[in-house]
């Protein structure tokens, strides 16, 4: 029994060796979005978000909440910059002037994509604009523009929510980056 003790000792410190040096492996670099940086991307598609909201009263008829969301959003097209991000919002919406809100769009790869969010309108019939004002690894410098209606499927004056950004449509494009050999 004494001969296997250093054997299994051995083959686990191999084991755990392996282990920790694939964990030590870098992502390979991200690519920047293709076509440099004149070409513009366009996509359309949807995204699904829950959250919370937290309202005061502004007098009769009207509120102010903050909001704060999170999901997927599922992008479509042969010019999309991906097909899937998660996507988290945070906003103030005026019942009387509309949102003001910031997104952030995290691909598979941890990549974002930062956006400022404007809307108008009513709970019946409203239109969110947004403009791409940068990112992180392949998009980063990424400008461009985007719109969706959102729809509320659990709405609450206070706590929690939960919509969809439906007819989703943009286009995005990258700034140009220097390959190195």
């Amino acid at each position: 029994m004494r001969g296997k003790a250093p054997r299994h000792i051995a083959l686990a410190t191999a084991a755990l060796l392996a282990l920790a040096l694939g964990a030590c492996d870098t992502p390979p670099p991200a690519t920047p979005l293709a076509g440099g940086a004149g070409t513009w991307h366009e996509f359309e598609g949807s995204w699904n978000a829950a959250g919370s909201r937290h309202a005061i009263p502004l007098g009769a008829g009207r509120t102010a909440s903050i909001i704060s969301l999170r999901g997927t959003m599922l992008l479509a097209g042969p010019g999309k910059p991906g097909v899937a991000f998660r996507a988290d919002v945070i906003g103030l919406v005026d019942s009387a002037t509309g949102l003001v809100g910031r997104s952030v769009w995290t691909d598979e790869r941890g990549d974002e994509v930062y956006g400022e969010l404007k809307g108008e309108g009513t709970a019946d019939h409203n239109r969110i604009t947004g403009t791409i004002v940068g990112g992180t690894g392949r998009y980063a410098g990424a400008t461009g523009d985007f719109a969706f209606s959102w729809k509320y499927v659990i709405e609450a004056g206070e706590g929690a929510i939960q919509g969809r950004g439906v007819a989703l449509k943009g286009r995005v494009r990258g700034q140009a980056v220097e390959q190195r050999p």
